[in-house]
């Protein structure tokens, strides 16, 4: 889009904190005269369903189309972290859709100059809401020319302690307070304290302070992330508990060569790395003059009251320190101190992937840029820091002793890193042009994208964020997906705060990766513009309601930007029309069993769209039955995969497990009395000091799984009459498990379908085929629409 030659029209969006906050700007670049509108309202927990509506509302009323905006300001924060994503999500699928630039702006800020707006002039504290007994603290000077801020970075910290470091003020009588921690935390205050806060309806952000806040970034809404003021719980938790000196390596029995899922793990440094780490760093740098850290120097690194934060990770190869980093954060810069290498090691991409969770950190505390020394003449390190977008910034002679300089390198953040499965950390997106420029199509071209009726789908329930393009004849055009699992991995199990946070960051990456692919696979020359899809399809539910929540506020976004329609799909009916694509001819009736991390069921499809659900689980899902036995064992996460390996080798009979609620005509599944008696298993052959055979014991769980999961669809096919019989989840690749069904209910006459393996894990194909089908029947959703975690099939 191009800026309107006689009017810049802007859009504001914030949804950080109960304020629903949106107005427009459009100013005559003729007169320079300035025109507002807002329509900021109250909006607790329900701002993913008004937001687009208000912006599409607000244009309408001062006479616009989302085809007249000319860039997008959006808060990034700090405040809720539901709140925050809601409203990024939004704002770069708008952005995408219209193809616009997207700013951001700090919500603080927004504060400081609505208390301007409303003429405070002087020092004015803004204290804003985090919950769990915390504040967001913000000081600014105020005076005519707007608020000037007196604090370095944004931070958290409990209500009381905020309040007690500005009473330590020579000045703290002359501070005026603001801010919608006032509302929960006001009651700390003492009278004439409270008698210094300002009117009520001033505590929140408005439209016209966003506004007028600054607003940072090139324009591209893929690099637009909230503001973060910590890790999240479980990364909080995880570094107090290392920093205690617990040891990480988990001990487990078996031969060491059978436990792969062990191999190349990261995660972040404790103090009973230090000596392994000291080790490493001698070895790395023995002869050079470049100093090695000691024990100590790790230790002290890993203190908790250090004045600046620190983040150091490391590689472990079963127990063994491999590679370690670290990095110190001053003033909104991550400043590397170590990076190091075990030669053996080298070129697995181990120092790249170190130096990716090292950055990440430093940006959830706030950091946008990255520094470093280098030794001038080490080609090998100054060729992998320029790989991750480090240029050089000056030199330091004589750094590492006479004649031997260190040359200063730095980057902005995020670093430059693939997407893909072995390297899933946040991208940033190659140096382009924003707004794109639009593609020049010939009339045939143009026609023939709009003969296909191209849908694209996005799913983000869980822990991937995919997305895939597909056309009215149901041919896959694009299916990208970017995975999360090794920021899961160390935890055993996937953390909800996380997922969230990642699909926020990759979104637009992935989106821009499968409109590309379309395109190739039509042979145009320049990616497809969101104005040319057809339609937009998302996973409403169900599934974790922070990730769906970013999925579904950026598909609403970019369907609204776009002008196309919304399509919702249950993620559960996703699995179920997975198979279609290995068997298009598949129709109803038949039995389906849903197998995933979450799920567990067997269905009984009479018809698309008629669904008759015969038995759940009561307790863990199979997925997470799987999960859990292999962290029982030490072998790390996901637990599928590995088991499926160890079970090859495996004896089924050797250890007879039990099989729960195996009753002929009972359909529901129960896992946890199984992972119950596999755990008790593992602690009664430890205290005999017996070796634990892996292998048949996994073989000898699988068996216990599969074994019920047979009967019970056996069972229905029988029941219903059904000849047909599918499978999906993420549980649907186990090979044994498809196997099995398509030989024993194969003998028996019944047709087995079984989705492609790409298709069983959770992806944005099946997720694009029953949105395809939607558009066809006219299926489409409102603006209004919400996520829904609890969504059944």
């Amino acid at each position: 889009m191009t800026l309107n030659s006689k009017r810049a029209l802007t859009v504001a969006i914030d949804t950080s904190t109960d304020m629903l906050v949106c107005a427009l700007r459009w100013t005559d670049l003729e007169t320079g005269e300035e025109h507002m509108l807002s329509r900021d309202h109250m909006c607790r927990r329900h701002a993913n369903v008004e937001l687009v509506n208000t912006v599409q509302a607000a244009l309408a009323e001062a006479g616009f189309g989302i085809a007249d905006v000319d860039a997008i300001v959006v808060g990034r924060g700090p405040g809720s972290f539901t709140g925050v994503r809601i409203g990024i999500s939004t704002a770069k699928g708008l952005a995408c859709g219209a193809n616009v630039p997207l700013l951001g702006a700090s919500t603080l800020d927004a504060c400081a100059w609505t208390a301007w707006r409303a003429g405070e002039r002087g020092l004015v504290g803004v204290l804003a809401d985090a919950m769990r007994g915390e504040v967001y603290p913000a000081l600014y000077r105020i005076d005519e020319a707007g608020p000037q801020r007196l604090f370095d970075r944004e931070r958290v910290v409990k209500a009381a302690v905020a309040l007690d470091e500005w009473r330590e003020r020579a000045d703290w009588a002359k501070i005026r307070l603001t801010g919608d921690g006032l509302v929960r935390y006001g009651k700390l205050l003492a009278e004439d304290e409270a008698a210094r806060c300002l009117e009520r309806s001033l505590w929140w952000p408005s439209g016209e302070g966003l506004l007028r806040s600054e607003a940072t970034g090139d324009g591209d809404p893929a690099g637009v992330l909230p503001i973060y003021t910590r890790l999240s719980d479980a990364e909080e938790n995880e570094r107090r508990r290392l920093g205690l000196g617990e040891s990480a390596h988990t001990e487990t029995t078996g031969v060491a060569d059978e436990l792969a899922g062990r191999h190349l793990q990261y995660r972040p440094m404790g103090a009973a790395d230090a000596e392994g780490a000291a080790a490493l760093d001698a070895s790395c740098f023995a002869g050079a003059s470049h100093e090695a850290w000691s024990a100590k120097l790790f230790l002290d690194e890993l203190a908790q009251d250090l004045p600046a934060p620190r983040s150091w990770w490391v590689a472990h190869d079963n127990g063994h320190i491999i590679g370690v980093a670290g990095g110190m954060v001053v003033d909104g810069d991550v400043q590397i101190l170590d990076v190091a290498v075990d030669s053996t090691h080298r070129r697995e991409g181990i120092a790249r992937k170190l130096l990716s969770h090292v950055s990440y950190d430093a940006q959830m505390l706030g950091c946008t840029s990255a520094s470093l020394e280098v030794k001038d003449d080490n080609e090998a390190a100054r060729g992998l820091y320029e790989s991750l977008g480090f240029t050089s910034a000056g030199v330091r002679r004589n750094y590492y002793g006479p004649g031997s300089d260190a040359l200063v390198m730095t980057a902005q953040l995020p670093l430059v890193l693939p997407v893909d499965a072995a390297s899933p950390e946040p991208t940033a997106a190659a140096a382009r042009t924003w707004p794109q420029p639009a593609a020049e199509r010939g009339e045939e071209q143009a026609a023939e994208i709009a003969r296909q009726q191209l849908v694209l789908a996005i799913e983000s329930s869980c822990d991937e964020t995919a997305v895939a393009i597909i056309n009215a004849e149901g041919n896959m055009l694009a299916n990208q997906v970017s995975t999360q699992i090794d920021f899961h991995a160390r935890f055993g199990g996937v953390v909800p705060e996380i997922a969230s946070r990642k699909h926020v960051e990759v979104i637009v990456g992935v989106v821009d990766a499968a409109l590309e692919e379309a395109a190739e696979a039509m042979g145009l020359d320049a990616p497809i513009a969101p104005t040319e899809l057809a339609a937009v399809g998302v996973t409403q539910g169900p599934g974790l309601v922070g990730a769906l929540v970013v999925g579904v506020a950026f598909a609403k976004g970019l369907a609204a930007g776009a002008g196309c329609p919304l399509i919702c799909v249950n993620h559960l009916e996703g699995h179920l029309y997975a198979n279609l694509l290995a068997q298009p001819d598949l129709e109803p009736p038949f039995i389906f069993t849903l197998v995933s991390g979450g799920h567990t069921m067997l269905v009984h499809v009479k018809a698309w769209g008629d669904y008759e659900v015969l038995g759940e689980t009561l307790d863990d899902a199979v997925g997470e039955a799987f999960d859990k036995v292999a962290k029982a064992l030490g072998l790390g996460y996901p637990g599928g995969p590995i088991i499926s390996k160890l079970a090859e080798t495996g004896n089924p009979r050797a250890i007879d497990f039990p099989r729960a609620l195996n009753r002929r005509g009972d359909y529901r599944f129960s896992l946890s009395g199984l992972k119950t008696a596999v755990v008790s298993y593992i602690e009664h052959e430890t205290a005999a000091g017996n070796t634990i055979h892996l292998p048949d014991l996994a073989a000898s769980f699988e068996a216990a799984v599969f074994d019920v999961q047979y009967k019970k669809a056996k069972g229905a096919l029988h029941e219903t009459g059904c000849r047909e019989y599918c499978i999906g989840g993420g549980v649907s690749a186990n090979p044994h498990l498809r196997r099995m069904m398509i030989q024993k209910l194969g003998r028996q006459g019944i047709r087995v379908t079984v989705p492609p393996l790409n298709a069983c894990t959770d992806n944005a194909a099946m997720i694009a085929e029953v949105a395809r089908r939607k558009f066809k029947e006219g299926d489409f959703a409102s603006f209004d629409v919400d996520a829904d975690p609890n969504m059944t099939l």
